[in-house]
């Protein structure tokens, strides 16, 4: 009787075990921008979550090898205040692959690029960062000002509803 007992506290761990391995392996939506924060896995479903909620789209345009990427997640995830909004205050999306929205690439296909979206699933193509050339780009050095973009997003959504 007892190795049947023993027998079934190893099975059983071994069980748990293989569990926490399929966990550990299971990719994590966040990418590197912040594990606190709730993302969706693609754009419609980011759309979905948007209507549902009513809170704004926050769309992060980036790839893995491109170092300006790399540069502004490393100084978003340590950013708190950035942190609370995007998981307070939006739906947040990263994609490493581009959407068939041509709305999300209103002048052009670079990275990084952040664009919101509204509840009406209208495109802010007046939330802009400091470039003329890539409206949406935001690089390390540009933190305080996607902030305010940020904050002006939640505002403007939420005043013309």
């Amino acid at each position: 009787m007892l190795h049947w007992a023993v027998f079934a506290l190893l099975i059983g761990a071994c069980a748990a075990a293989e569990e926490q391995k399929k966990k550990e392996k299971a990719p994590s939506l966040s990418k590197g921008w912040g594990n606190n924060i709730k993302w969706v896995k693609s754009y419609e479903e980011g759309l979905e979550e948007m209507t549902k909620s009513q809170k704004p789209l926050m769309v992060i345009h980036h790839l893995d090898s491109c170092p300006h990427s790399q540069a502004l997640k490393k100084v978003f995830v340590a950013d708190k205040g950035i942190q609370k909004m995007a998981k307070e205050d939006f739906i947040m999306l990263n994609l490493v692959e581009e959407t068939t929205d041509k709305n999300m690439a209103p002048d052009g296909y670079y990275v990084p690029r952040i664009l919101f979206v509204d509840p009406t699933r209208t495109v802010r193509t007046d939330i802009t960062g400091r470039y003329s050339n890539n409206l949406y780009a935001y690089e390390s050095g540009d933190l305080e000002l996607l902030s305010e973009n940020m904050k002006k997003a939640k505002v403007l959504m939420h005043t013309e509803l």
